[in-house]
């Protein structure tokens, strides 16, 4: 990785431990907790063929695509960690994962990756793919390359972590993140990513990184959510938007879900499962304005 830039941290210490023994034993704890895939089962998730691979509730072996929150891991964790459960039973493992997920500060380009660089957890450095990334620039029309719109933002760089603790092997990523998150974006994004996948050799997870409801009561953010996830579940991306719209949904991540919705259906998703859904109100017991959470799996 000589020469090639470095993306550092903006949120270790803060959303996950900054020390990497400490931060191994926050993902088990999300692994274990009670709203985690493998509450009360010893065993690691990442041990591969074992008799409790069935405890993730999600067979990973089909899957295309998956929905993870990005919150603190004290608060979305243990949700988030069913997706990876399922990840991590994938055959063969990705080789790529592409992660996109909202520009919550607005930096940079609309629509942004990065290439020549790599990311830094504490669990050590994922690199971009960048020949990819930048035959994705050139498919899609609208992506651009931009370092300075991934500077801050938390929700591709939580899901980092997760991914290093159930993959021992080697795999690059393309990052996006995106401001812009209309049904036109997500259509032209969703089939370029869907087109680069098509044409490559490479095994490719996709990944769209997400909280659902904000600041609502938790009935109201289960009501909400309930409907939007009603659609996603379906394959459904204009009534996604309908919902979003009606229901004044306010997922962060829309976008990115709209997005991954459109590759995945183009790859031949042809069924979704949730396989988790709490929110914070769950964890702290305030329940008084909650956020909503999902694990969510595409599969063919």
């Amino acid at each position: 990785m000589k020469g090639l830039r470095v993306r550092r941290p903006a949120v270790a210490g803060i959303f996950y431990p900054a020390e990497s023994d400490k931060l191994l034993n926050a993902i088990d704890e999300c692994f274990h907790h009670p709203l985690g895939p493998l509450g009360g089962v010893e065993v690691q998730p990442t041990k591969g063929e074992s008799e409790h691979e069935d405890q993730g509730r999600g067979n990973g072996k089909n899957m295309i695509a998956m929905v993870s929150p990005h919150a603190a891991y004290m608060y979305s964790g243990a949700v988030a960690a069913h997706a990876y459960h399922a990840a991590s039973l994938l055959k063969p493992k990705p080789d790529l994962i592409i992660l996109l997920g909202p520009n919550h500060y607005g930096l940079g380009s609309a629509i942004a990756t990065m290439v020549d660089c790599y990311w830094e957890t504490p669990l050590g450095k994922v690199q971009v793919n960048s020949d990819e990334a930048r035959r994705l620039v050139r498919l899609s029309g609208i992506l651009d390359i931009d370092d300075y719109a991934h500077s801050r933002d938390h929700c591709l760089e939580v899901q980092l972590p997760m991914l290093q603790y159930i993959y021992k092997h080697q795999f690059s990523i393309i990052p996006i993140v995106l401001w812009m998150q209309d049904k036109d974006t997500a259509n032209d994004l969703g089939n370029a990513i869907a087109e680069l996948i098509e044409s490559s050799s490479l095994d490719v997870l996709l990944i769209a990184s997400s909280d659902l409801t904000h600041y609502e009561s938790h009935d109201e953010a289960c009501r909400k959510d309930g409907e939007l996830i009603k659609a996603i579940l379906a394959l459904d991306v204009a009534k996604y938007y309908t919902v979003l719209e009606r229901l004044d949904v306010s997922a962060c991540g829309y976008g990115a879900i709209g997005t991954v919705m459109v590759a995945a259906k183009r790859l031949g998703a042809t069924s979704a499962r949730l396989l988790k859904y709490a929110t914070s109100g769950d964890v702290t017991g305030d329940k008084s304005a909650v956020v909503g959470y999902a694990s969510i799996v595409l599969t063919d």
